[in-house]
Protein backbone atom coordinates (compact mmCIF):
# COMPACT_ATOMS: atom_id res chain seq x y z
CA UNK A 1 0.00 0.00 0.00
CA UNK A 2 1.54 3.34 -1.03
CA UNK A 3 2.05 6.13 1.43
CA UNK A 4 -0.58 8.87 1.44
CA UNK A 5 0.27 11.93 -0.63
CA UNK A 6 1.69 14.75 1.46
CA UNK A 7 0.02 18.13 1.09
CA UNK A 8 2.24 20.41 -0.98
CA UNK A 9 2.52 24.14 -0.41
CA UNK A 10 2.01 26.35 -3.43
CA UNK A 11 2.16 30.10 -3.88
CA UNK A 12 1.09 30.52 -7.48
CA UNK A 13 -2.45 30.28 -8.70
CA UNK A 14 -2.76 30.82 -12.44
CA UNK A 15 -5.12 33.47 -13.80
CA UNK A 16 -5.89 31.11 -16.67
CA UNK A 17 -6.09 27.37 -16.23
CA UNK A 18 -6.42 26.29 -19.84
CA UNK A 19 -4.12 26.66 -22.86
CA UNK A 20 -4.72 25.28 -26.32
CA UNK A 21 -3.21 25.55 -29.78
CA UNK A 22 -4.59 28.43 -31.79
CA UNK A 23 -6.90 27.62 -34.67
CA UNK A 24 -7.87 24.11 -33.56
CA UNK A 25 -11.37 23.69 -32.09
CA UNK A 26 -11.36 22.43 -28.51
CA UNK A 27 -13.51 19.39 -29.30
CA UNK A 28 -10.76 18.16 -31.66
CA UNK A 29 -8.03 18.30 -29.01
CA UNK A 30 -6.76 15.81 -26.50
CA UNK A 31 -6.09 17.22 -23.02
CA UNK A 32 -3.03 16.99 -20.81
CA UNK A 33 -3.68 17.69 -17.11
CA UNK A 34 -0.93 19.62 -15.30
CA UNK A 35 -1.53 19.65 -11.54
CA UNK A 36 -1.08 22.76 -9.41
CA UNK A 37 1.92 21.25 -7.61
CA UNK A 38 3.57 20.54 -10.97
CA UNK A 39 2.99 24.15 -12.00
CA UNK A 40 4.47 25.36 -8.70
CA UNK A 41 7.55 23.15 -9.17
CA UNK A 42 8.01 24.54 -12.70
CA UNK A 43 7.70 28.07 -11.33
CA UNK A 44 10.26 27.49 -8.60
CA UNK A 45 12.82 25.54 -10.65
CA UNK A 46 12.52 27.02 -14.13
CA UNK A 47 11.11 30.51 -13.63
CA UNK A 48 12.79 31.45 -10.33
CA UNK A 49 15.88 29.30 -10.97
CA UNK A 50 15.93 27.61 -7.56
CA UNK A 51 17.84 24.40 -6.93
CA UNK A 52 15.68 21.35 -6.35
CA UNK A 53 16.53 21.23 -2.65
CA UNK A 54 15.43 24.85 -2.13
CA UNK A 55 12.25 24.37 -4.15
CA UNK A 56 11.43 21.23 -2.19
CA UNK A 57 11.72 23.11 1.10
CA UNK A 58 9.34 25.80 -0.15
CA UNK A 59 6.80 23.13 -1.13
CA UNK A 60 7.28 21.10 2.08
CA UNK A 61 8.33 17.93 0.24
CA UNK A 62 11.52 15.92 -0.21
CA UNK A 63 14.08 16.79 -2.88
CA UNK A 64 13.45 13.45 -4.59
CA UNK A 65 9.71 14.12 -4.76
CA UNK A 66 10.39 17.61 -6.14
CA UNK A 67 12.60 16.09 -8.84
CA UNK A 68 9.92 13.55 -9.74
CA UNK A 69 7.30 16.32 -9.98
CA UNK A 70 9.58 18.37 -12.27
CA UNK A 71 10.16 15.37 -14.56
CA UNK A 72 6.43 14.71 -14.78
CA UNK A 73 5.62 18.38 -15.46
CA UNK A 74 8.27 18.73 -18.17
CA UNK A 75 6.99 15.59 -19.90
CA UNK A 76 3.38 16.82 -19.84
CA UNK A 77 4.28 20.28 -21.15
CA UNK A 78 6.43 18.81 -23.92
CA UNK A 79 3.59 16.44 -24.87
CA UNK A 80 1.13 19.34 -25.09
CA UNK A 81 3.50 21.47 -27.19
CA UNK A 82 4.82 18.79 -29.53
CA UNK A 83 1.55 16.96 -30.11
CA UNK A 84 -0.79 20.00 -30.24
CA UNK A 85 -2.79 19.08 -27.14
CA UNK A 86 -4.70 21.32 -24.77
CA UNK A 87 -3.03 21.93 -21.38
CA UNK A 88 -5.41 22.03 -18.42
CA UNK A 89 -4.08 23.19 -15.05
CA UNK A 90 -5.99 21.85 -12.05
CA UNK A 91 -5.90 19.37 -9.18
CA UNK A 92 -3.27 17.99 -6.87
CA UNK A 93 -3.03 17.74 -3.09
CA UNK A 94 -2.06 21.34 -2.36
CA UNK A 95 -2.39 24.09 0.21
CA UNK A 96 -2.14 27.71 -0.94
CA UNK A 97 0.18 29.82 1.24
CA UNK A 98 1.30 33.43 1.01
Amino acid sequence: MPRPCRCRKIRCSPDTNYFKPRGIPLFNLEEVNLTLDELEAIRLADFEGLYQEDGAKKMNISRQTFGNIIISAHKKIADALLNAKALKIEGGVVKKVK
